[in-house]
Formats: structure tokens, sequence, C-alpha cells
């Protein structure tokens, strides 16, 4: 909304295709475009002028015309932009290298590939868990076993008679034993051997862990970037660099 008065710019996108103008209402042409640090105008038709004009200049606004405090003197001095394809950043870049002394370095920088070592600790696991196997062991065993052997009776008196002192006198077979009149069992005591299994844990083997320090070479691969650097002179052509450090036509 325009208002006699000029007030702060709040927003620059506002003041785009406005009336810019200077003291005793010189005039600047239409704001064309506006950046970080600089506001483009344009005046004329056939005869096009560009200004370009610093925001940090005191200026003011009122909704349609952008007020700044220069004469039209001034703007034509300091602020004239000859080339109709000049825009207000590449001003302000041709600004920055014509103001730098031509014997003052240029500092040309690269990066450096920097690689540095950190600690970490890891953790390894010894662990023992048991495992069954089946094993066989051969025993050998001992037992009594029962011998039937068949005797005539005399073979059995001369036997006991050689078994019997001299001195007792031998008592007939005949009277020493009578007929089994009912069943008679007769328990013999046999011997035997037995397999007792039992398992008792003992220690086979012992391990020793020890830790070795162990050298290995990496490669490490990194992008690095770098400045190169190239001199054109007022009519565009390379330079390069001689030996003496003169710069001559490539």
């Amino acid at each position: 909304m325009e208002s006699t008065t000029f007030g702060p710019v709040t927003d620059w996108n506002e003041v785009l295709k406005k009336e810019a103008r200077g003291l005793n209402d010189a005039d600047l042409g239409e704001v064309q475009e506006v950046n970080e640090n600089y506001v483009l105008t344009q005046r004329g038709t056939i005869s096009k002028e560009k200004f370009c004009i610093p925001k940090s200049i005191p200026h003011g606004y009122n909704g349609r015309i952008l007020l700044f405090e220069i004469t039209e003197e001034e703007a034509k001095e300091k602020f004239i932009a000859n080339t109709s394809s000049s825009s207000a950043t590449e001003r302000e870049e041709r600004s920055k290298v014509q103001t730098r002394d031509p014997e003052s370095p240029i500092p040309v920088t690269e990066e450096r590939l920097e690689v540095s070592k950190k600690e970490s600790v890891v953790q390894a696991k010894v662990i023992k868990k048991p495992v069954k196997e089946t094993k066989t062991v051969e025993v050998e065993l001992t037992h009594e076993e029962l011998i039937i052997e068949r005797r005539s009776l005399a073979e059995a008196d001369k036997a006991t008679e050689s078994s019997t002192i001299s001195t007792v006198p031998a008592k007939s077979s005949s009277s020493s034993h009578e007929i089994t009149q009912s069943k008679t069992e007769i328990n013999i005591p046999l011997k035997r051997e037995d397999v007792v299994v039992s398992k008792k844990p003992y220690i086979k083997e012992e391990i020793v862990i020890r830790k070795k320090a162990v050298t290995e070479t990496k490669t490490i691969t990194e992008q690095v970037r770098s400045e190169k650097v190239s001199v054109r002179n007022a009519n565009g052509a390379e330079l390069v660099e001689e030996e003496e450090g003169e710069m001559k036509k490539h």
C-alpha cells in the first residue's frame, strides 16, 4: 500500500519492479533484482543504464518508491553497471577482484590427508562345553562253575580212605549213606566277579591363553580437494607461468 512516509524495507521481494530514486528525485530506474547485499536497477529503454546499489546505503520505502540517499552523480560514479548481462552477484564479485592489490599474495589451498590411530577394545571368548562320546573298555571277569564228576562206589571209598588218617578206622560206606526219602536241596556257593562302573573327573590337560601384538598394513583411500589457479588477461587468453615466475600467454 502506497504511503507518503518512507520506512524501512521489511520484505525485499516487495520492491521488485518498483521505482528507485535518489536524492533530489534522481531517477535510478526500476528494481530488477535483489540479492543478499545489492539491489540491481535499470533505467531507459533504448540506452539502458544499470545501477548496482548496496543495501548498506541508507534507504526508505513507501510501497511504490525505493529511495536511496545518494545523488545521481554518485550513482553514476560508483554504482553504474555498463554491461547489460551483468547481474548483482557478478558485480559484487567483480568489485572484490578490482579492489585487490595486484602485489598481494593469493593463497591457494589444498586438503592434506591426515590419518591417526585410536585404540578400541573387542572381547574374545573362551567357551568350554561338555561333549558326550561313547567309550568301550574290555574287562576280564572271573566266576566259579560247577563240574559234575561221577565215580563208582569203589573209587569213592578209595578216595575216602586216602583222605582219612590211618589211625582212625574207616567206616563202611553202606552204613554212612542212607537213601534219601524226600527232596533235598544243597546250596553250593559260587564266586563270581561283577562289573562296577563309576565315573570320576580328572584333569587331562591345560591350555594357556596369551596375547601378542600383530601389525598389519591397511590402505586408506580418500578424496582430497585442492585449488588450481588459472590467470586470464583482458582478452580472455589464459596465461601460464614461466620458470622465472613470470606469466606468458598459452
